[in-house]
């Protein structure tokens, strides 16, 4: 079999797997939107059951003897070739797949699909104990899965290496620090400020919501004829195919921005999914995500640096002030510094710019004590209470407000909330180089055309897929390494914008 021969089987095999991944999505999808209450243990069955072919296939020995054919040949010759890219990152996802076995895949996903529902209840409830079972059993698996990787030093680097390619604790501990000094040097900056005004009180009818909804996100490229938008218990964004991402929100009656930026930050992952796919690359590494910190960019770039702009509000008030009568006479000004406010609090998906990586560092140390095993899952609650009251200033007057909140634990996902602050870097990083690139950016945006952005977004990162390491990617977009200084720029300038500090 020559090179060719064995990459076009590789490419056949991989694409193959893809659609097995898509019904699997669609399973996850299904489940947190509609599935009936009483459908979730054949629904973990049905996903184990996909998952043991998808590991079967990803272990193939055939799969090895390909990339042995490909790898050293004409087609790697050039490392910055698709043909290279992929034959690179298939490889690392083969070298990974064999080192699961089988039984512990299967059992991960059903553990993750029955602890996600027991999540919804518990946190429904406020019942931590009820959850604690499933989360020790998630914690378990997942100490089990970073002993069959490997790793040098932290089984959580193995965890996050799944993430984020490359990442060590260790590099991301002095980040997220440098984060958190930025934060507390402009909450005692501001804290004598003062705070801009409230939005007028709702309720803000959930209908027109998401009439407005579907509005901001078809005006900032979200395709209606490619995307749904559904009510979740937690808003996430999935992609089913090319021509099929489903994002999920929340609504609440009595501030319509939670829902608002919920959307928009999902529509930002979309819109990355449906660019990545729609290269001609689906179903191989270069139709993928380069990493959950570049789809966290993506996400965070709309939701911030673009939603809570001026110029953003310049078009979009008039559009928020049909939907809701008590808006009427409020200036994009005034929209601007009341969506921009720092105000902590406890819920990190409605935190404010400033203190989200505060929220980020108290999961992260959280869960790699538990990984460590110097937390007991049982002793997460006081744990969670005491970095909150530490970190934020705050503490949960319940668990539903405090330890369950978020649902990534509830699916196994312990490594993944420090993709969240690179994403905030990786956004920053991002959003000055198109700001370079596309000098009239801002007046642009206030009048409606983020066509230019976008399409900035989709050459850069969208269409490379997974063809350059995470940091690489972004360095080549920008022309410089990524670091966190534009983003406490960006954080900087707001608080000077908006407290006058």
């Amino acid at each position: 079999m020559t090179a060719r021969q064995a990459y076009d089987a590789l490419l056949a095999h991989s694409r193959a797997s893809a659609d097995i991944i898509a019904a699997l999505s669609l399973l996850g999808w299904d489940q947190q939107v509609m599935l009936p209450a009483q459908a979730h243990a054949g629904r973990a069955n049905q996903i184990g059951a996909l998952t043991a072919i998808l590991h079967r296939r990803a272990c193939d020995p055939a799969m090895g003897q390909w990339l042995a054919d490909c790898e050293g040949s004409e087609l790697t010759a050039d490392p910055a070739t698709p043909e290279a890219a992929n034959i690179r990152e298939l490889r690392r996802d083969y070298d990974q797949a064999v080192k699961i076995p089988e039984a512990l895949a299967v059992a991960l996903a059903q553990a993750a699909s029955t602890g996600q529902r027991a999540w919804e209840l518990a946190r429904k409830d406020n019942d931590f104990q009820a959850f604690a079972p499933h989360l020790q059993t998630l914690l378990d698996l997942s100490r089990e899965k970073a002993q069959a990787l490997g790793y040098q030093t932290e089984a959580y680097d193995a965890l996050l290496d799944l993430y984020e390619p490359g990442e060590k604790a260790a590099a991301i501990a002095p980040v997220l620090a440098e984060l958190r000094d930025a934060a507390v040097d402009i909450l005692g900056r501001i804290k004598d400020a003062p705070a801009p005004a409230d939005l007028p009180d709702g309720p803000y009818d959930t209908a027109a919501q998401e009439t407005l909804l579907r509005q901001v996100t078809a005006l900032i490229g979200l395709s209606p004829t490619a995307s749904r938008l559904d009510v979740s218990a937690h808003p996430f964004s999935t992609l089913i195919g090319p021509g099929d991402a489903r994002i999920t929100t929340r609504f609440d009656p009595a501030d319509f921005t939670k829902a608002f930026f919920g959307a928009v930050h999902e529509t930002g992952h979309a819109l990355y999914s449906l660019g990545h796919v729609g290269n001609g690359h689906y179903g191989t590494p270069m139709g993928e995500p380069a990493s959950f910190a570049v789809h966290e960019s993506q996400s965070r770039l709309w939701e911030n640096q673009v939603a809570r702009s001026l110029p953003f509000w310049r078009h979009v008030t008039p559009m928020a002030a049909a939907c809701f009568p008590q808006l009427a006479g409020t200036s994009p000004e005034a929209m601007v510094k009341a969506v921009g406010a720092v105000r902590p609090g406890l819920i990190r998906v409605d935190a404010d710019e400033t203190t989200y990586n505060l929220h980020i560092i108290l999961r992260f140390e959280l869960e790699l004590a538990l990984v460590r095993g110097d937390l007991a899952v049982a002793d997460l609650p006081g744990a969670w209470n005491e970095k909150s009251q530490a970190i934020l200033g705050l503490t949960p007057p319940t668990d539903a407000l405090g330890c369950l909140q978020d649902v990534h634990w509830s699916t196994g996902a312990f490594g993944y909330f420090p993709t969240y602050s690179l994403g905030n870097i990786y956004a920053a990083c991002l959003f000055e180089a198109a700001g370079r690139a596309i000098p009239d950016l801002p007046e642009r945006m206030a009048a409606g055309d983020f066509a230019p952005l976008l399409q900035w977004l989709h050459t850069n990162i969208h269409a490379k897929g997974r063809q350059l390491p995470p940091r690489a990617l972004i360095a080549a977009a920008t022309g410089q390494q990524p670091t966190a200084a534009p983003l406490v720029r960006h954080l900087r300038a707001k608080a000077s914008a908006i407290y006058g500090v």
